[in-house]
This record gives structure tokens, sequence and C-alpha cells, in this order.
């Protein structure tokens, strides 16, 4: 793919104006400030500053008193029902924290951007006109790539794009938006229930071709979604959500994939696909044809067909994204991009090379998906996911679903295929075989190994009894491998303190 700039525009001076002096000042001061993400003022409590991967609070200063609190809500002006207001023609959001009374004793200001650039790497997706879907957790950047979706579909393919814009995210405050979309128009949502409302108010009033909207996460909003895709508008859209799977089971969300029924089977169909009689069955055609799963802000998973992975996973079988990377390679002069199928940290000493001179095609069967692509990526392995048994060039699987009656068994009679086992379907477990396979031996390994196996069991610990856990100091790229795990089991994880004690801290999942 062609390298292009990548500008990004936070308007961050502005909002940092609206800080208190001495809080601003130490901010400005500070190596790195430029990627804040949030601040977070609370009376009584240190000011705090978060980035994407991690939060700082600022010891040196005093608590937050009353009267701060007070002086940025005077500079800020009204809040909406919702909590939340905004700086008029700029990205960013400030939501209120009110006490029983209704008065504001704390804020989070949150920094919006308008990156361009981001959404280059699966440009090809909304090109196609097709309805697109970003999945991922909060704060992961969807609203972000939806704006710069706005900007190039009205900008760069000349469609008619209008912003369905809950609470301001997508364009800002004020009346005239933000120059983050283009020439994209924008309707406002005066409260976030009224969204489907004026979803279906702008494909019924204004013809736009393109509806892009931010967190569709209700029942209504979904059954909105899918009258403007069957009025034939393109609908560009993100959810809440980790993976398609989380989708699947959300009994609000799921009819965006088409809805999920239970079907009896007869005798003889029962039999025919060896499964019990009653199974599950997509109800309907997509709303979305294409999901995207923002996975890091330079990871993503394409479902370039929703229909059919929703029918893959409901039979059980394996389904594969597309998985695309994002480098970048800083110069003096520029920022320019170039895009990788996997990815590729880089180690803090160079690794052996493998003994397999080619990529390995593998079909994993029974092995959970996301731990075995968070440690391929992490590990750097010229390992492939084979989306059928029959380019496979090994099998990995568990001892469980290896039986003689199992249906790996059935499906590998008469193939000269290697199968290859583990005691237990962990990370752990699956990282000393692809040691052993790749033989990639020494010291080295056996800090990356120790790693991963404390990530794992730390994993295991915060999921049981809900509370966080440090772990131990690590190297950067040992810190990335460990988020990658802690990652695919569902929790979230920062980085603390300085180095050499720099580690991973792990937090339960957000109910």
């Amino acid at each position: 793919m062609n390298k292009k700039l990548t500008r990004v525009v936070d308007d961050l001076e502005v909002i940092l104006k609206l800080l208190p002096n001495d809080i601003r000042k130490f901010i400005v001061k500070m190596e790195g400030y430029d990627q804040l993400v949030e601040i977070v003022l609370d009376v009584g409590r240190l000011p705090e500053i978060r980035f994407s991967h991690e939060y700082v609070r600022l010891e040196k200063l005093p608590e937050v008193t009353q009267s701060q609190i007070d002086e940025v809500v005077h500079k800020i002006g009204k809040f909406n029902l919702d909590n939340r207001a905004g700086i008029e023609r700029t990205l960013h959001r400030i939501s209120a924290v009110r006490n029983r009374n209704g008065k504001i004793v704390g804020l989070t200001c949150r920094i919006g951007r308008a990156v361009q650039g981001t959404i280059e790497i699966v440009q090809d997706m909304l090109n196609t006109g097709q309805n697109v879907l970003f999945l991922g957790p909060p704060g992961i950047g969807k609203t972000t790539h939806l704006r710069e979706a706005a900007r190039v579909l009205a900008d760069d393919l000349k469609r008619r794009v209008i912003v369905v814009d809950t609470s301001n995210e997508i364009a800002g405050d004020g009346d005239i938006p933000h120059a983050g979309i283009g020439t994209a128009r924008r309707m406002q949502v005066a409260s976030p229930d009224e969204q489907h409302h004026v979803m279906i108010e702008a494909v019924e009033n204004h013809m736009p071709q393109v509806i892009v909207v931010d967190e569709i996460g209700t029942e209504e909003e979904a059954k909105a979604a899918r009258t403007i895709a069957e009025r034939g508008v393109q609908l560009v859209a993100t959810a809440h959500g980790h993976n398609l799977e989380n989708l699947i089971k959300n009994p609000t969300l799921c009819d965006l994939l088409g809805g999920i029924q239970a079907v009896i089977l007869g005798d003889e169909e029962a039999k025919f696909r060896g499964t019990q009689k009653t199974v599950l069955e997509r109800k309907n055609l997509p709303t979305f044809q294409i999901l995207i799963e923002i996975r890091d802000r330079d990871t993503y998973a394409i479902y370039k067909n929703v229909a059919e992975s929703v029918d893959f996973y409901l039979r059980g079988e394996l389904f594969t994204p597309l998985i695309r990377h994002r480098d970048q390679q800083s110069t003096d002069k520029e920022k320019a991009e170039t895009y990788t199928e996997i990815d590729k940290p880089e180690p803090p000493q160079p690794r052996k090379k493998t003994a397999v001179s080619e990529r390995v095609q593998l079909y994993p069967f029974g092995i959970n998906n996301e731990y075995l692509m968070a440690l391929i990526h992490s590990m750097d392995l010229p390992v492939d996911i084979a989306p059928t048994l029959r380019e496979a060039d090994l099998i990995l699987t568990v001892k469980t679903k290896n039986t003689p009656k199992s249906k790996l068994s059935a499906i590998t009679k008469g193939q000269q295929i290697p199968i290859h086992i583990l005691k237990e379907n962990t990370v752990a477990s699956m990282s000393d075989f692809f040691r052993r396979f790749f033989d990639l031996g020494g010291s080295e390994d056996d800090i990356e190994g120790e790693s991963i196996r404390e990530a794992e069991n730390a994993c295991l610990k915060v999921i049981e009894e809900g509370k966080s856990i440090e772990l131990s100091p690590r190297h950067a790229y040992h810190r990335r491998i460990q988020h990658n795990i802690i990652e695919a089991h569902g929790l979230n994880s920062v980085s603390v303190g300085e180095d050499p004690n720099r580690r991973v801290r792990i937090y339960p999942k957000v109910k």
C-alpha cells in the first residue's frame, strides 16, 4: 500500500486552558503530555492523567478542591442531561460527577482527536458500499475511526454522508461540526434515548447515501439499523464488545448479526450433521455484512462475510478473520505507515532463527483462538491459521478433543496431517509447544515463557477473586506479550511504575 502522512488534530491547548493554573503548568512540563487521553479531577483526591495504557497520579500537586472544580465548570458552561459538555469547534468532552444533591464534585476531561489516516488500513472495506460495524472495548478509538470514515466517505468518495451525533461525540460541540468529518453533514441528538429516532429521520428527510452512527447499544437502535439497511443506505457504525462472539451472545445486539434461533432437526438430518436434534441457527441476513474488531490501536481483525462467520461459529467450526496490523516508522520529515498481516513487536535482543524456513499453516481444533492469536503475534512466530483442514501443515488440539470417537478423529481419517496434542488449553501450554516446535531455546525464551505463565496464572486469579493484581517488573517486550494475553482473557491492564521496575497491573472485568 502507499505510504501516507497521518495528521493529528487535537486542539489540546484549548482544553488545557480550562484547568486550574497549577495543574495546567505541571502537565505541560511533563514529557509526552501531548499523548494525553483523559484528565480526571475529583474533590479531595490527587489530579490524575491517563494515557492509552497507563495512568499517572500527580503526587507532587495538592488534592483537588471544590473551588477548582467550580472554576472549571464556570469556564465550561452548561452540562446536558447526560452530564456531558463540550467546547465549541473541538472534539473534547467533559463529563461531570455529581453528589446526591446534584452538585458537581468530579470531572473527566477526555481529549478528542481527529486523526487523518487511521482508516486507510480498512478503507477498502468502506469502498465496497457494504454496511460496516467497528467493534471494540471503550477507549480503543472506535469514535476516532468513525469520524475519519465519515470524512473519507464524504470527501474522497464523494458520497452524501450524514453523521448521527449523540452527545456531540463525533463532530464536537456547537452548531458548526468539526472539520474532522470533512463535508459530511451532522444531525445532533439531544438525548441518547432519541438516537434511533434521529437515525430514521436522517434517512427519511435528507436522502443520504451513508449513515454514520456511534455506539449502537439498544434494541431500538438495532431495529433502526436494520430499517436503514433495508432501504439501501450504507451504514457505518460502532458497538461495544471485544469480538464477534460477544455480539452473538448479546441478546440485545445479536440481531445486528442476523439473530439466533433454536431449530429442531429431524432424526436423519441430525444424524447426517452429527449434532443434537436441537441446534442454533441464524434467523436472518445480518444488518452488517462486514465486522472489524479493533483489537488494539494498530491491530484489526476483519470478518469480510459476517453471515458465513456466524454460521461457522454456531456449527462449532473454525473461522479465521483477516488480521491486519499497522507498523509505524518515523523519520525526521514524516511519519509513514505500512501494513502487515500480523503484529510483530520488536524483541529486546536478536532472536534465534526458527528451525522452519517457511510459514506454517496451523489448523487449531478445540483451541482457544484468542489465546492462540495473541501468542502468535507476541512471539513473532511464522504461523498462519489455515482456513480449512485441506490447507493445513499440522493440527493443534488438546487431549480431550482427540479421542477415538471424537469429531477430530472422524474428519482426519485417512489424511496424513500431523496432530500435536496439548495437555491443557492454556497460553503457557501453547508457548511450550511452539518453543519446542521452532527450537526456540536460551535464557531469553525462558524469561518469555515465565512472563507468559505469570500473566496467565494472574488472569485466572483476577477472574476468580475479582481483585487487581500487579505482575513482576518486565522489559517492554515482555510487558507487551502480557498485555496481549490479558486482553485475550477479556481483562484490562496498564503498565505502571518507572523502568527498571515498570510492570503490568491487571484489572477485573467492568460489570
